[in-house]
């Protein structure tokens, strides 16, 4: 396969298989800590409707990010200061996260006309005990769950069974378009989608 070299050999790259969509299978050959060379030679991967390169990586994440693992930030919850989060919870509204691992797929185009055909990327996620019980509770309460983003949507519609969210590790690919009927949420925060 097709061979690589970046950050002047500190991470060299080959391609062993092309697999469905065009997408590689890479063997990478270093020394040391994989991410901390990342860190360091890589670039952000950014939507395409951001289109000045980031150097400071901390600018795309959001304030409440807690675990490595994602490709990119959930870009709906980039909005959010520590000073707004504060105000909405003043306001008695409650507040609760989710763990997520946004995939590269959040960059794939839908390629074909018929939505039905379109294979959907697949995105780890991490829905505790306690923030099922509380958006659980919340809702027997008869107050509203407002999603933050559409990856947040598509976990919390993949883990609501019998009227609750249950809890737990897994992936979703559910792909959500008409005429699909949201069970999960009242509400949706996004923001800057391509079409």
């Amino acid at each position: 396969g097709s061979r690589f070299v970046f950050g002047d050999g500190l991470l060299k790259a080959e391609v062993i298989d092309i697999i469905e969509d065009g997408n590689r299978i890479v063997k990478f050959e270093y020394e040391g800590i994989f991410e901390q060379i990342l860190d360091k030679i890589g670039i952000i991967p950014l939507p395409p409707y951001i289109t000045k390169q980031l150097n400071d990586a901390e600018r795309y994440q959001t304030v409440y990010a807690s675990v490595p693992g994602a490709v990119a930030a959930p870009t709906a919850g980039l909005h959010f200061t520590p000073e707004i989060l504060d105000n909405i919870s003043k306001k008695g509204c409650e507040i609760a996260f989710i763990t997520l691992f946004v995939s590269w797929g959040t960059f794939s185009p839908v390629r074909d006309n018929d939505l039905s055909k379109h294979k959907m990327h697949s995105e780890k996620f991490f829905l505790s005990d306690e923030v099922a019980s509380r958006i659980n509770f919340a809702r027997k309460s008869g107050r509203r769950i407002i999603a933050v983003g559409t990856t947040t949507l598509r976990v919390l519609e993949s883990t609501f069974f019998d009227g609750k969210n249950k809890p737990g590790n897994g992936q979703t690919d559910i792909f959500i378009y008409p005429p699909y009927k949201v069970k999960s949420v009242n509400g949706l925060i996004t923001n800057l989608h391509t079409p």
